[in-house]
């Protein structure tokens, strides 16, 4: 049986979201990747850049501006909540360490 995957509240995604940007896969040249990154710079998650492009919907499809602006809204409403835990994670190891130190 497959989990279906949960999405983060399109406010939070805002909050957490940092920057996405636009790059090649490690493993597969030719194919290119939108990595979501957090405020703090670190990765969250990544989406295949064509299946992303091929769901936003540009106001002007021939402005580069206006497609990257199309392709993260659609990121922005499929944050899977996944990530977040990782994020918490990350902040609860950190307030560890703030109190051993």
């Amino acid at each position: 049986m497959t989990e279906q995957v949960k999405f983060l509240p399109y406010e939070l995604a805002l909050q957490i979201v940092g920057n996405v940007i636009e790059e090649e896969h490690i493993h597969e040249p030719n194919r290119r990747i939108l990595t979501v990154y957090d405020k703090q710079g670190k990765e969250l998650c990544w989406y295949d850049a064509e299946e992303i492009l091929a769901e936003a919907k540009p106001d002007n499809p021939k402005d580069k501006d206006a497609v990257k602006a199309a392709a993260v809204e659609v990121i922005m409403h499929q944050i899977p909540v996944w990530a977040m835990e990782d994020v918490l994670r990350r902040l609860e190891e950190q307030g560890k360490q703030k109190t051993e130190a």
